[in-house]
């Protein structure tokens, strides 16, 4: 696999984008073919960047496809146009990178089966299991917790209902047992039998 850089190339990246998608995976001959009918600017920049990369690695170009063909954006030129009235307007010009990879078609399948991706998830799954244990080793303690915080207000507080409730009943007793003796001496005071007798007497004086 060979390759060629092109840098700060007089073109708008966006626009040289759309040349690169065509020749993008074609053959390196078949792309230069076509890339000369192309009334584009880019069209003649990609295709002497293509040769190039060819020829840096001495392949000939019915022998080797177009494995990537990259455009990025570079450094803006700025400049000012006068308008009306003393004010300026300003004028962007925009150059970009060119970036060719061309090999066959066994060097495009050797860069795909990279083992180095492979290992990189091993030693994420190992340290997520550690993370997890510590995680649970942390969590009963703090469940412990709560719940010896949670019972103890509990068996505190039922002592206090019952003696309330001891303190509320005995008073209630010692009412009632104080006015039942009320109502039983109340009675025998009120019997109007000694009254009964002088009537008697007064009827028995009027006879005589």
């Amino acid at each position: 696999m060979s390759r060629a850089l092109v840098k700060f190339v007089r073109v708008s990246p966006t626009k040289a984008r759309l040349i690169a998608r065509e020749v993008q995976g074609m053959n390196a001959e078949l792309a230069l073919a076509s890339l000369d009918f192309m009334p584009n600017k880019a069209a003649g920049i990609i295709s002497k960047a293509i040769a190039s990369a060819v020829a840096n690695g001495s392949y000939e170009p019915n022998e080797v496809e177009i494995l990537s063909c990259r455009i990025d954006k570079a450094a803006v030129m700025k400049r000012w146009r006068p308008r009306a009235r003393g004010s300026a307007s300003r004028i962007l010009k925009p150059t970009s990178h060119i970036l060719v990879e061309v090999g066959r078609a066994e060097d495009k399948e050797a860069t795909k089966a990279a083992p180095k991706k492979a290992a990189a998830p091993k030693a994420k799954a190992e340290v997520a299991p550690a993370k997890k244990e510590t995680a649970k080793k942390a969590a009963p303690k703090t469940e412990a917790k709560t719940e010896t915080k949670k019972a103890a207000p509990k068996k505190a507080a039922a002592p206090k209902a019952k003696a309330e409730t001891k303190t509320a009943a005995a008073p209630k007793a010692k009412s009632a047992a104080k006015k039942a003796p009320a109502t039983t001496e109340e009675k025998p005071k009120r019997a109007p039998a000694k009254k009964a007798a002088p009537k008697a007497k007064k009827s028995d004086e009027k006879d005589a």
